[in-house]
């Protein structure tokens, strides 16, 4: 029997915007698109599939971030972790293009960005601190201490102590991430360069359960951390790399941070 066109054609263009990636390949059109068909879903996961469609763009090697270089709100075809959760965010949250970069202009500075002659004029009133974007409220609640058991670190730039999640306890409270929570993963005092405390962002993206054979092997905590997935652009400044989809318990097992702190969207 020949199926309907709307019925048919809904779920399968559904599919295919969920797989699709390369999001530097996608036109306006593309993106408006896509953003209309994920409107009625909850922002974690309209988040976690547009981070999604960055996996494998290159890494970014610029010091400043390309963006930030070319004074651009666009610049899709290299990523670092900074701009891939400011480009999800951006897309998720907007309803077309043109607002995607109007929230833009307001969620990646401090202040408002300013834009004459598509050219960002106030980037050094950017964010350059993770810590800085949690503590602004513009990137989601702070969630942590729902999550897990936390330990205070010391702190930097005038923030006394910071509040984290040591890894173990980031593991334990896998089954409480959702879609789109953004995880922030915190540098030991020691190791600071430039007084960060905040030394890499990610996305989280939880997964199917697992088949019924490794359930059967596995605890149920086990289970729940196999599935969850963190999204970033893993690279060096004037190395390389590309944006990776990884199970969120291999990387904590061998992140060289000593714990994060998690935010996330009203409505995730």
């Amino acid at each position: 029997m020949k199926k309907s066109g709307p019925a048919f054609f809904a779920p399968f263009f559904l599919f295919f915007i969920m797989s699709y990636n390369i999001a530097s390949a996608l036109t306006g059109n593309d993106i408006e698109t896509i953003q209309k068909t994920l409107a009625n879903r909850p922002p974690g996961e309209r988040i976690a599939v547009w981070a999604e469609k960055f996996i494998g763009t290159p890494y970014d090697p610029d010091p400043l971030g390309e963006y930030v270089s070319k004074a651009v709100i666009v610049a899709d075809e290299r990523v670092d972790c900074m701009y891939l959760t400011f480009r999800a965010v951006e897309l998720a949250l907007g309803t077309s293009p043109e607002e995607s970069i109007r929230i833009a202009l307001d969620k990646r500075f401090h202040g408002k960005g300013i834009v004459r002659n598509e050219t960002v004029m106030n980037y050094e009133e950017r964010f350059e601190y993770g810590e800085d974007m949690i503590l602004s409220g513009k990137w989601g609640k702070d969630i942590t201490a729902s999550i897990g058991k936390t330990v205070k670190i010391k702190g930097s730039r005038g923030i006394p102590a910071f509040e984290i999640l040591t890894p173990q306890n980031i593991l334990k409270g896998a089954d409480k991430l959702r879609d789109g929570d953004i995880i922030f993963l915190v540098k030991a005092p020691h190791k600071r360069k430039r007084n960060e405390i905040v030394g890499h962002i990610g996305i989280i993206k939880t997964g199917a359960p697992a088949d019924k054979g490794d359930l059967m092997q596995k605890s149920p905590a086990s289970a729940s951390q196999r599935n969850v997935h963190i999204i970033h652009a893993g690279g060096r400044k004037g190395i390389g790399g590309s944006v990776k989809k990884v199970l969120l318990q291999d990387y904590i097992k061998k992140m060289p941070f000593v714990g994060a702190k998690i935010t996330r969207f009203d409505g995730s």
